[in-house]
């Protein structure tokens, strides 16, 4: 009776709350909905990365097949082939994009005319609104073996012309590059405004002490804005098996001469799912990206929580 009581205290307080927060919980309905249809509803498609998929019986009614799907996709070496490439470039593009927009901040924070630092600070920022279909069509008009601006410029200087889509490797420094020029703007803004926060007093009192600007940079901007670099660094690594597919696919296309070098975890999905011929081994290859950067998100902020507590994430 008194677990029935308790129960029943706990059910009027529930609906006490939300009538008397209930603007409140109105509006964030919408967000909580977009959620649960968008995110939670589409889990029930994970069972698929354990099931040999018939579109006949449906995804309940398709077999089980345990861990099959997995085992192929990393026997056939296409799991670790992603795996490699997702991983490389998440890795260069977060040190280089990172490391850039740290020096764009500090130069930035560094500058005395108010004009010129926002011009400059607009200029830089204005490639994160470039959509990337326009960045691949760019991309296109440059390399393009037949009409592209590098072959014609080549020629134009009685060089031979280039097939850049015959030499993979290069696409490595091409793809790096864009994305560093399409975000170290975005970035640069969140560094900006903890460089913005420091206590001046300090940067006064160095003044005093004769320091010069590499000093300052060094024993005050760099220590203090330590725990954003940190959070900024523990939130990008939970995406590291999170290829940018618009990148990717606006950038190659689908052009199978340059997967070996480019195809990352997000792009075969994509090609699988217009295929349309193994659904089990896409899922599979879903799941497979999620658990991992779950785990590797939790082993850095375990990593970061033994060293510093007050830096970690959760």
């Amino acid at each position: 009776m008194g677990q029935g009581v308790t129960l029943a205290m706990k059910k009027e307080g529930i609906l006490h709350e939300l009538k008397r927060n209930r603007t409140l919980f109105l509006m964030i309905l919408p967000a909580v909905l977009i959620v649960l249809v968008f995110s939670y509803i589409p889990l029930n498609g994970l069972v698929l990365a354990f099931k040999d998929f018939r579109y006949a019986k449906g995804i309940w009614g398709s077999p089980w097949n345990g861990f099959e799907n997995f085992r192929f996709l990393f026997a056939s070496g296409k799991g670790w082939q992603l795996t490699r490439n997702t991983i490389l470039y998440n890795v260069v593009n977060l040190l280089i994009s990172q490391g850039l927009a740290l020096v764009v901040a500090i130069v930035l924070s560094e500058m005395r005319g108010r004009r010129f630092k926002k011009t400059t600070q607009s200029i830089i920022f204005l490639p994160y609104f470039i959509s990337w279909i326009i960045v691949g069509a760019f991309v296109q008009n440059i390399f393009n073996y037949e009409t592209g601006t590098l072959n014609n410029l080549l020629t134009s200087l009685g060089m031979e012309p280039i097939n850049m889509y015959a030499i993979p490797a290069a696409w490595i420094i091409v793809i790096i590059f864009f994305n560093s020029w399409k975000w170290v703007g975005y970035n640069s803004v969140i560094y900006i405004a903890a460089v913005a926060g420091l206590d001046r007093e300090c940067f006064e009192a160095a003044d005093i002490d004769g320091a010069n600007i590499w000093q300052k940079i060094r024993y005050i901007t760099i220590p203090g804005i330590k725990p954003t670099l940190i959070i900024i660094f523990l939130l990008n690594l939970g995406k590291v098996l999170r290829g940018d597919f618009q990148m990717f696919y606006q950038i190659i296309g689908m052009n199978g001469q340059l997967y070996d070098i480019t195809d990352v975890i997000d792009t075969y999905v994509f090609r699988s799912l217009l295929s349309g011929t193994d659904m089990g081994m896409t899922a599979a290859a879903t799941l497979y990206q999620s658990v991992m950067c779950f785990v590797i998100i939790n082993i850095a902020n375990a990593v970061v929580k033994k060293i510093d507590p007050d830096y970690a994430l959760f």
